[in-house]
């Protein structure tokens, strides 16, 4: 488990919410693509400079602006914030 990536606690709270629309190829592992999105996100680097036990660095840049044009990560926010009783304001 990498310094960023989501516990079991916090996968079990969002999983339910991801999007599952199969269509075409399957998409790649959820769970690995949240943990590559975090790990950007908390450590500030550049996608590009993302390691490489998330996968290539622009299947997370577009899985996550997907998800942001979907409303997703307010989903998901919503789901760890009541996963925690309210304890967690951001991720």
């Amino acid at each position: 488990m990498g310094r960023y990536d989501l516990t079991d606690f916090e996968w079990e709270a969002i999983r339910p919410h991801l999007p599952n629309k199969p269509r075409g190829v399957p998409r790649v592992d959820d769970r690995r693509v949240l943990n590559g999105i975090f790990w950007c996100l908390r450590s500030g680097a550049p996608w590009a400079d993302m390691p490489a036990r998330y996968g290539p660095p622009t299947t997370i840049y577009n899985r996550f602006n997907r998800w942001r044009k979907a409303g997703v990560w307010d989903r998901l926010m919503d789901a760890i914030t009541r996963a925690y009783d309210g304890d967690v304001q951001m991720i």
